[in-house]
């Protein structure tokens, strides 16, 4: 097992890039996670039917014809007709987990390791970003605030400049010097 996990040597980013947001869940498709585990689609497949009751709809679904085509038309190295006649099934964090124990190779376990610490490190970012919104809207809240503090002192500015440009001149009072006007 050491030696398989010191020659797996596979990039977080290659596991992100596999990652598709589908009828709202996070999923890798079945060819995808076929070519990690080192099996072949039709394998992983296989072996997905005979333990049909250890993948519920929220582990696992098939794709439609319609969304099959347009991820195929966002990904241009998904041609049609290269990859299987069949629609794909795609699986979820919990899919995928399922996997590595119907699969039952140290590949698949290992793989599958990686892929759960992916998908969790997505969720990381994700509440970090969301913190970081969130701390930014404050930050707006009071600029909005401040903003309209600022524009009501300019405001009463010009009130005031606009009175002190339409008083008449204020006759001098006081001593009057001579050779002074």
């Amino acid at each position: 097992m050491k030696k398989l996990q010191n020659e797996l040597s596979l990039p977080d980013e290659v596991i992100m890039n596999k990652i598709y947001l589908i009828r709202g869940h996070k999923v890798m498709l079945d060819r995808d996670l076929a070519e990690l585990y080192g099996v072949e689609t039709k394998r992983l497949k296989e072996q997905v039917k005979r333990n049909k009751n250890r993948f519920p709809s929220h582990f696992m679904f098939e794709l439609t014809k319609e969304e099959d085509f347009v991820l195929r038309s966002q990904n241009a190295t998904l041609k049609q007709g290269e990859h299987s006649k069949y629609l794909p099934f795609v699986f979820t964090e919990h899919g995928i987990l399922m996997l590595s124990n119907v699969l039952k190779s140290e590949q698949a376990i290992l793989v599958s390791i990686k892929i759960i610490d992916v998908f969790v490190q997505m969720r990381q970012m994700l509440v970090d970003n969301t913190e970081l919104r969130l701390a930014i809207e404050e930050i707006r809240k009071k600029t909005d605030n401040n903003t309209k503090n600022i524009e009501v002192v300019f405001q009463y500015l010009d009130e005031l400049i606009d009175k002190k440009e339409n008083e008449k001149p204020r006759k001098a009072i006081g001593y009057k010097l001579k050779g002074k006007k």
